[in-house]
């Protein structure tokens, strides 16, 4: 093998030239991709909450749902186990896209709470929330502005929560039954 100096030559302008010639064309290929790219579509997708109703009630799950949702209210994501650990939840995007969701499984409220609202929510007084399911609900809040509603019905834990204001939140609440 003969050890002969390499064909070009090999400087530090040159490696900043090609540097700046390699930000340029990735800069330029972004705003190419933005001229062309189409506005995204970001409306949120309705599922069918009612079907997931029915089908834990043919499971013999006593689930705690809403009657009906509030005019502008879109149901965006439905959670159903209804074998082993069952659980149950919905959530909820409200008229002005906050969210609003509801939890029911057979754990600790404190459980529910440290997973969907917070790892150091705060336990507030007990609210009277009139509802099917019960008038007397426990609160809490985060740093972060979330609030949730909890409460006990035999073995499972029912969590209303969300980034809502309190006041939908509470309206909800008012909507649910078994």
């Amino acid at each position: 093998m003969s050890e002969q100096p390499s064909r070009y030559t090999r400087s530090f302008s040159g490696m900043t030239g090609a540097l700046i010639v390699t930000v340029v064309a990735v800069l330029a290929f972004v705003a190419w991709r933005g001229l062309f790219r189409g506005d995204v579509d970001d409306t949120p997708t309705p599922v069918d909450w009612q079907a997931s109703v029915t089908l834990a009630e043919n499971a013999d799950m006593q689930v705690v749902h809403p009657r009906e949702l509030p005019a502008g209210w879109t149901a965006t994501s439905v959670d159903l186990v209804a074998v082993g650990d069952q659980r149950w939840g919905l959530g909820v995007l409200t008229d002005e896209g906050k969210f609003v969701g509801i939890r029911q499984e057979d754990t600790s409220v404190d459980d529910l709470v440290e997973r969907y609202v917070d790892e150091k929510a705060d336990a507030g007084d007990d609210a009277t929330v009139p509802s099917e399911i019960t008038d007397t609900w426990q609160t809490w809040s985060d740093a972060g502005g979330d609030h949730g509603f909890s409460t006990e019905l035999g073995d499972d834990a029912v969590l209303v929560y969300g980034s809502a204001p309190v006041a939908d939140i509470e309206t909800f609440i008012g909507l649910l039954t078994r």
